[in-house]
C-alpha cells in the first residue's frame, strides 16, 4: 500500500482532517493525497505558496519572520502549518519549505536543505533534511517524508 493510500485510510477511520502548506515541492503532496479514491473524506485542500509574498498573504507568515530566519528554516515551516491549520480549519496540517535546486543552495543552506512541520491540537513540531539527488528526487523525498510525518503523528511517534 502507498504511503498516501494509508494515510488516507488512517485519517478517514480517525474522522481526522488534513491540509497542506506547500512551497518547493509545489502541490506534490496535495497531488498525491488527492490521487487516492475517497480522499475528500479527510483532505481539506493545500495551499502552494512559492514566494515569500505569498507565505505572507495566504498563510499568515510574518514577514519579519521570513527576512531574519530565511524562506527555508525551521520557524518559517512551523509558520506555514500553523497558518494553514488555521486557515483551512483542519485537525492536522504538514507544511514543506526547502531548496530543491539545481541553484539557490547555499553554504549554509545547500540545495537539499528542506523543513518540514507537523501542527495539531495544542502542538507544532519540525524536521529538518538534508537530501540528495536531482529537483525531483528531492521533491519526491520530501513528500515521503511529509506524509511519513503525518502517519507517525498519527502513531503517536510525535512530540513538540
Amino acid at each position: 500500500m502507498r504511503i498516501e493510500e494509508r494515510l488516507v485510510r488512517t485519517l478517514t477511520a480517525r474522522s481526522l482532517s488534513l491540509c497542506t502548506a506547500e512551497s518547493c515541492t509545489g502541490g506534490l503532496i496535495a497531488g498525491r493525497i488527492t490521487s487516492v479514491p475517497g480522499a475528500s473524506a479527510c483532505f481539506e485542500g493545500g495551499i502552494v505558496t512559492y514566494s515569500n509574498r505569498a507565505k505572507t498573504i495566504l498563510l499568515g507568515v510574518p514577514a519579519e519572520l521570513i527576512e531574519h530566519h530565511g524562506a527555508v528554516s525551521e520557524e518559517v515551516a512551523r509558520a506555514m502549518a500553523e497558518g494553514a491549520r488555521e486557515r483551512l480549519g483542519t485537525d492536522i496540517a504538514v507544511a514543506v519549505t526547502g531548496i530543491a535546486g539545481p541553484a539557490g543552495g547555499s553554504p549554509e543552506k545547500p540545495v537539499g536543505t528542506v523543513f518540514i512541520s507537523l501542527a495539531a491540537p495544542g502542538m507544532t513540531s519540525a524536521r529538518g533534511f538534508r537530501f540528495e539527488g536531482t529537483r525531483s528526487e528531492i521533491r519526491r523525498r520530501s513528500g515521503d517524508e511529509a506524509l511519513n510525518f503525518v502517519l507517525d503523528h498519527l502513531d503517536g511517534k510525535v512530540s513538540e
